[in-house]
């Protein structure tokens, strides 16, 4: 009977060893996902925050200096006080008449 006590004790100890390195298995592997996740998490982030920065950037220069910059708009200088601006020349010279087509 003595032998048989034993050999279940060593199935037993065995069967425990067995599920410790499974449970330690499967904790090593979540904690892994977790880290895992973390980092892309961390990563997807910056990449996301650096892409929105470089669309204002992107969108800035466009408007400022690309072809979507307004047109100058054509601005008068004030004449300085005392003088008077001088008129146009108006031409002396008659237009001619269109002549007639048959």
């Amino acid at each position: 009977m003595a032998v048989g006590s034993k050999d279940r004790k060593d199935r037993e100890a065995r069967a425990a060893r067995e599920r410790t390195r499974l449970y330690q298995a499967r904790r090593q592997f979540h904690e892994g996902q977790a880290r895992r996740r973390t980092r892309d998490n961390l990563i997807a982030g910056i990449v996301g925050g650096l892409l929105i920065i470089g669309i204002g950037a992107a969108q800035t220069a466009y408007f400022l200096a690309g072809p979507g910059a307004p047109e100058p708009a054509p601005t008068s200088t004030p004449t300085p006080t005392g003088m008077t601006p001088t008129p146009a020349p108006t031409a002396t010279t008659p237009t001619p008449d269109p002549s007639p087509t048959p």
